[in-house]
């Protein structure tokens, strides 16, 4: 998670591993373009993890070029674009990719999570359901979760909850969708359920700094002093280096 009041998504793609090398005899020649169009895909992958987003583009495109039916090029070319700023190339490359690979729930998941950023939440919300129907889809609690973190930025609570509790029926210790239903309580003013979520995530989850901090914010609506000083406690112990630890020790100074 991103902050208190950020709802962070989380992607479930892959981008790249290392560059793979062979230690066999060279490609056939038939094969060289395959297998160019392979290592200049990787290139591209590593170059973008790296931040070299103008040079992964070249290496994406060269590839694409050899190989123009590679759907996960066309993904990773979509998110090399979003991060040189062109929304519209990003859109066109999503939408190669989608059609090469209609089932993969990887890439139309990473697709709504874009659409989702650029508020286009219906469109978003037809993604996300399309990799949550596909069979094979042995993550859909993140794809779910996804879905509900994109209704709340719209906001749409009443389908947000639909989603994450949609999320936990698929698996229910998972520790995201029970965080994201505390901080939509909470913003619901519902601090009770807040509370009850919280207190799940935290009997199979271990806490981070912001989620304690959460914590110290429920019980200090519920007027639990108590448990807010417990929970506060736990960030100057367990996190003293914190923008939450800061941010508690401030409170107290003023």
């Amino acid at each position: 998670m991103s902050g208190m009041k950020t709802l962070g998504f989380l992607v479930l793609l892959v981008l790249a591993g290392c560059v793979t090398t062979t230690t066999g005899p060279p490609p056939r020649p038939e094969a060289d373009n395959a297998y160019a169009a392979e290592i200049n895909y990787q290139l591209g992958a590593r170059y973008f993890n790296n931040g070299n987003y103008e040079i992964a583009r070249d290496r994406l495109l060269y590839s694409l070029e050899l190989e123009p039916k590679n759907a996960v090029a066309y993904s990773v070319l979509a998110l090399t674009y979003e991060n040189l700023d062109n929304i519209r190339l990003a859109t066109e490359a999503y939408e190669q990719a989608t059609k090469l690979a209609p089932r993969d729930f990887n890439i139309m998941n990473t697709y709504a999570v874009f659409l989702c950023r650029h508020e286009h939440y219906e469109k978003a919300l037809k993604y996300f359901d399309r990799a949550i129907k596909v069979p094979v889809n042995d993550y859909s609690e993140i794809t779910r979760t996804n879905a509900g973190v994109c209704l709340m930025q719209q906001p749409d609570f009443a389908r947000a909850e639909t989603y994450f509790r949609s999320a936990l029926e698929r698996k229910a210790n998972y520790g995201e969708a029970l965080i994201q239903l505390s901080l939509l309580k909470f913003s619901q003013n519902d601090y009770l359920g807040a509370r009850a979520f919280l207190q799940r995530y935290l009997g199979t989850n271990l806490p981070a700094p912001d989620v304690l901090y959460l914590g110290v914010q429920i019980e200090e609506e519920l007027g639990n002093e108590r448990a807010r000083t417990e929970f506060a406690n736990r960030v100057l112990r367990e996190f003293p280096q914190s923008p939450e630890a800061k941010r508690i020790l401030e409170a107290a100074d003023g």
